[in-house]
């Protein structure tokens, strides 16, 4: 599925089964999160070639500041980007290219390490998280033959999805990795979409990549749900869960304004998705 990205390139790296290398061949991993357990000999750029995502990737990922802290036997978490790689033509701001690709200015200084208000110079290159692939402005639309995998690609599991967060409102529709808010306050429950094997259970109250304190399941037929700025988990990785399982609680750590549910469907449409 090549993309035709102008000025850059398209961003949709390849990740393999949990704790595996990825396959050699460049089918896209429908957003699936992999784990990878560090060995004997690995360098963090040699775990990132492995997974075609950048060290900043890796370390964005799991709140890491310092590359020589990780040690033999960590388990890295590798989230796929779905974004771009621009290079600045003219100048300008982060405000500037964050608008031209639909995304997010804090989102992209954290992952560049650069100030968000801090002037670009020609010739500068950045990695857009997150952003759209389809955006007319600056980006070239890929050929018929070659779709754009976007949310509405996806298959839609009718029923098969559960709301974590019944009661709660929308507030704020598709964006990110296929994800949307549910606004709820501090401590309501969230339960497990659907059934599955936890993968990611984060509750140390780092940054963890914006998501804060969140939770992974896998699903047995291959898609995943992520469950990010909890106030609590209340699962372990490694635990089998059914549907409707409690597994934490509404929060609002990580990249967060508000008490808020960020709900992610990967391989899979998003059921709130509209």
């Amino acid at each position: 599925m090549d993309i035709e990205i102008t000025s850059g390139s398209a961003l949709i790296p390849n990740s393999g089964p949990d704790g595996t290398l990825p396959p050699s061949s460049s089918n896209a991993s429908g957003g699936s999160i992999s784990l990878y357990e560090v060995r004997e000999g690995d360098t963090l750029s040699g775990i990132a070639d492995m997974f075609g995502v950048s060290t900043n990737t890796i370390l964005w990922a799991n709140d890491i500041k310092d590359a020589k802290t990780i040690q033999v036997g960590d388990t890295l978490l590798i989230l796929p980007v779905s974004g771009v790689r621009y290079t600045i033509k003219k100048g300008g701001t982060l405000s500037d290219v964050a608008k031209l690709f639909d995304a997010d200015v804090e989102e992209i200084a954290l992952f560049n390490g650069i100030d968000p208000t801090s002037p670009l110079s020609a010739g500068t290159e950045l990695i857009i998280p997150g952003g759209n692939l389809s955006t007319p402005k600056t980006v070239a639309k890929a050929p018929a033959s070659s779709p754009t995998r976007t949310a509405t690609a996806l298959p839609a599991l009718t029923g098969y999805f559960g709301n974590p967060v019944p009661g709660a409102r929308i507030t704020q529709g598709i964006h990110g990795y296929n994800g949307v808010d549910l606004g709820a306050p501090n401590g309501t429950p969230v339960y497990a979409s659907a059934g599955g094997t936890v993968i990611v259970a984060k509750n140390n109250g780092g940054y963890n990549g914006g998501y804060g304190n969140y939770i992974v399941i896998k699903h047995d037929n291959g898609t995943q749900t992520l469950y990010a700025h909890l106030s609590s988990v209340s699962i372990s990785v490694g635990q089998t869960l059914e549907k409707g399982t409690r597994i934490g609680g509404v929060g609002n750590t990580g990249r967060s304004t508000g008490n808020h549910l960020h709900f992610e469907v990967r391989g899979a449409k998003n059921p709130f998705a509209k």
